[in-house]
């Protein structure tokens, strides 16, 4: 089963999915989409890592998610990707955006449980350059596309979770 785990920025998001993927009991794959290139995003990811139970392994993967997944999936195991904004953006800026077609057709034939984190975006105000609007269209299309095939999605605002589907 396929869940879609979406909010804004501190709102729980990645707390709420870590949750299901332990109440889940299958041992679990986290998948690290950001890449630490400055003092907060490393930061971010420590404190990310330091969440984490000893016993789940992490795939760091960047860009190259629906592969990684294929290669990983498997009746008895959880895979947990937080999250696809920070692999969207990747994604974008190295001019992969085919990336995202590959991942939308891979994961309706992934076996286990898939729990997918991914940022709100569009409920801000609209952003000052043409790149910045752009990325926010993308992600909520993709956004939509997930919960489209998503078994379960879940909004996540103020730490509580709201199902949506």
């Amino acid at each position: 089963m396929i869940e879609l785990v979406i909010g804004g920025a501190r709102s729980g998001k990645s707390s709420h999915a870590e949750r299901q993927a332990r109440a889940c009991g299958l041992p679990v794959i986290y998948f690290a989409t950001g890449e630490a290139r400055d003092e907060e995003m490393t930061a971010r990811i420590a404190h990310h890592r330091e969440r984490r139970p000893p016993e789940w392994r992490t795939i760091e993967e960047p860009l190259l998610l629906a592969e990684a997944l294929r290669r990983e999936a498997a009746h008895d195991a959880c895979l947990l990707v937080d999250c696809l904004t920070l692999w969207l953006t990747n994604a974008m800026f190295a001019r992969r955006e085919d990336e995202i077609d590959k991942l939308l057709a891979t994961l309706p034939a992934l076996p286990g449980r898939i729990i997918l984190v991914s940022n709100e975006v569009g409920w801000g105000i609209v952003p000052e350059n043409a790149l910045a609007r752009r990325f926010r269209d993308e992600q909520g299309r993709l956004n939509q596309r997930i919960a489209a095939i998503a078994g379960r999605v879940t909004l996540v605002a103020a730490g509580l979770p709201l199902s949506l589907k």
